[in-house]
């Protein structure tokens, strides 16, 4: 399936997600930064209260688009492996790295929130929503984040992920909610007509209305 951007792929998310409209309990947690997109028409649909969560990529030496992992907010990472080892990241690359994206994680929060304060993540459902999932280390990130913080239960909702990477998330998370899900996946911004870089500005403006 292709969106014609994001806010239409929102649009669909949010009638997979009908059953949570309106719900006290329920918290949306957009990823910074075309996941706020999606999750703002979310937001509007289902009148539910939206925040951010900002886990950050960290990326191969001299590859920084392809993620060998990815931190959470406080630092803590979770790596591939595998990838590590193919692309011959060092500990020193690795910690450098790490250091540098927890400044931005904290430089974003500040920026994106202004002066509100985070929602409450504690006994509250939380639904954690991406523009699509690539590597998916980013939103693993995001899922321990919540986890840490003692959400009751963590829901994960893209518009598209590749299809060997639906029962990683169904396990990783109480419930996956998806529209597509291809078995021959590249980028994803290969399944958007429009799918421009979302700027700081636009999401800061976002987050002024909720």
């Amino acid at each position: 399936m292709i969106f014609h951007d994001r806010k239409e792929a929102g649009k669909k998310l949010a009638e997979k997600l009908s059953g949570y409209k309106d719900k006290k309990d329920v918290i949306l947690l957009g990823l910074p930064r075309g996941g706020v997109v999606t999750a703002h028409e979310i937001a509007k649909q289902l009148n539910l209260p939206l925040d951010i969560v900002v886990p950050r990529k960290i990326g191969a030496p001299g590859n920084p688009e392809l993620a060998i992992g990815a931190i959470t907010e406080t630092g803590e990472g979770i790596f591939d492996e595998n990838l590590v080892k193919m692309t011959n990241a060092s500990k020193d690359y690795i910690d450098k790295i790490v250091e540098e994206e927890k400044k931005e994680a904290v430089r974003r929060l500040k920026v994106y929130r202004g002066k509100k304060e985070p929602k409450k993540i504690k006994d509250n459902t939380v639904i954690l929503i991406d523009d699509g999932i690539a590597t998916g280390s980013t939103m693993r990130a995001a899922i321990k984040s919540v986890k840490k913080k003692g959400a009751k239960k963590i829901v994960v909702a893209v518009p598209v992920l590749p299809r060997d990477a639906v029962k990683k998330f169904k396990e990783e998370a109480d419930e996956l909610v998806y529209i597509d899900a291809p078995y021959f996946f590249g980028a994803v911004g290969a399944f958007y007509e429009v799918f421009e870089q979302t700027t700081d500005k636009e999401v800061v403006e976002i987050m002024k209305k909720v």
